[in-house]
């Protein structure tokens, strides 16, 4: 990796850095070539791809992507414009925030999507249609303009195809079709979203530049993006500020002598080495690694295997990547934690500055840290107060979390929240899990989360959540 950079160097000097990415973008992921990086054309017009595959994805795997569709509810903030933003001047506020749940729209969905940093969201309807809705000032919601929707509507450019996958990041989104074809749209100033160049903003969704295997599985994190192919490989791009690509660099380089400015990868590449550190410090390469899911944060990642390892990489503060120290971390690191307790993990998911994961038992860990002040886990602990509970559906924000286990709602998050919690005006944080009682028996199949906000998918097919649906508040902006 370091005769790359080597090499890269004489090119950086000379160009903006807007030009720079073109040194890695025209040439093949191992090599690069300057020469093409000094005749190309402008980054806005990429060299043309091979055409889209018309090939679909086996029936068997495309079958485990359609979920049990359900009724779609809301709580948290809805101002999208007033996410994650300083001044949350109530005056401000187009709609007021909602602190138990609404239900939202009269369409049933088999996919909710949004993230930790993100203000928008995506939502498949149950023939996949891909629906947005939310904060657009990049044009992440994929309409060709930037104006922010209150109510999802269906993405025009995908229109017609079959969205099996998706995922935001802060600005930006993916969409997965059953092809395995990856489209990206919003913020790319850092090459999120994969299409070749640092646009700073692409409008509609858009093909990214890649030729790999079918894609099954796409994640973002706030300024980066990984997509996972049939085969368990994983590919990343985008910021690689803290190592959160996982191709052993944090792309840095000076400008000038007091400029910095990074490598954006612009087009999906491998991540090859996956590693293992011993205690006395010897590091040696895990062989065999075949991913099978995985989990973005703001700007880290963790990764599950087919043998239920896990491993984590990028931004290593407060603990949230379970090595028990705090440094980041370029090339993904078997957390070591799951294997000595002879545990595989089952699943993982990533908030803003900790992460979760699940083992083979059902037991939930925590590392990282949800609220800004006391003590962080620097590896993975139990967490207690939900031993013995069955999770099956995780949401996770800024600070707060929210699950679905057994048939109860689980939600907790401290101060301060936005209602994502559901739990009501009074008690609208809580820094221990509890239950949100008024969710009992709504029978929630999916959770997600975003910055400030949270979605949930209720299955209507028994009479009983019905009538608890038809006596639930209706949230029409």
């Amino acid at each position: 990796m370091s005769s790359n950079n080597g090499r890269k160097r004489p090119a950086i000097l000379s160009k903006r850095a807007s030009k720079i990415k073109k040194v890695n973008k025209s040439a093949s992921e191992d090599e690069d070539s300057i020469d093409s990086a000094t005749s190309e054309n402008p980054p806005r017009s990429p060299s043309p791809m091979p055409e889209e595959s018309k090939i679909k994805l086996p029936e068997e795997l495309l079958k485990t992507f359609i979920k049990t569709p359900g009724v779609l509810l809301i709580a948290g903030l809805v101002s999208w414009d007033l996410v994650a933003k300083r001044d949350s001047n109530p005056s401000k506020r187009t709609h007021p925030n909602l602190y138990t749940f609404h239900k939202f729209t009269n369409r049933r969905y088999r996919l909710i999507v949004s993230c930790c940093s993100a203000g928008h969201s995506i939502l498949v309807s149950e023939e996949g249609e891909a629906y947005t809705f939310g904060r657009n000032t990049c044009g992440q919601l994929g309409f060709g303009d930037t104006t922010t929707r209150d109510v999802p509507e269906v993405v025009p450019t995908l229109q017609g195809m079959n969205i099996i996958h998706a995922a935001v990041g802060r600005n930006h989104s993916l969409f997965v079709t059953d092809t395995g074809t990856v489209y990206a749209c919003g913020d790319n100033k850092s090459g999120q979203c994969g299409v070749g160049n640092n646009t700073p903003q692409i409008l509609k969704p858009t093909r990214i530049k890649y030729s790999g295997a079918p894609v099954v599985k796409v994640g973002c994190g706030a300024e980066f993006s990984m997509i996972l192919d049939c085969n368990g490989a994983l590919h990343s791009f985008g910021l690689p500020e803290y190592g959160q690509l996982g191709h052993n660099t944090d792309g840095k380089y000076f400008v000038t002598s007091t400029k910095l400015s990074f490598h954006f990868e612009t087009v999906p590449k491998h991540i090859a080495l996956f590693f293992e550190k011993s205690k006395d410090g010897h590091v040696s390469p895990v062989k065999d690694v075949d991913i099978v899911d995985f989990s973005c944060g703001n700007n880290h990642t963790v990764a599950i295997d087919s043998k239920k390892r896990a491993y984590s990489w990028g931004f290593g503060g407060f603990g949230r990547l379970g090595h028990a120290e705090p440094r980041d971390e370029s090339v993904p690191r078997l957390i070591k934690y799951f294997e000595t307790q002879s545990r595989g993990v089952r699943s993982v998911h990533c908030g803003a500055t900790y992460s979760l994961a699940v083992n083979e038992n059902g037991a939930l860990f925590m590392f990282g840290q949800t609220k800004r002040t006391g003590e962080a886990n620097m590896y993975p602990k139990p967490v207690q107060d939900l031993s013995g509970w069955n999770i099956r559906s995780v949401g996770t924000s800024n600070t707060s979390v929210v699950l679905e286990a057994d048939d109860s709602l689980i939600a907790w998050g401290v101060s301060p929240t936005y209602g994502e919690l559901g739990t009501g005006e009074i008690a609208k944080s809580t820094a221990r899990p509890k239950e949100v009682s008024r969710m009992d028996g709504m029978k929630i199949t999916q959770v997600t989360m975003g910055f400030s906000h949270t979605l949930l998918l209720a299955d209507d097919s028994s009479d009983e959540v019905k009538e608890k649906l038809a006596n639930m508040p209706t949230f029409s902006p």
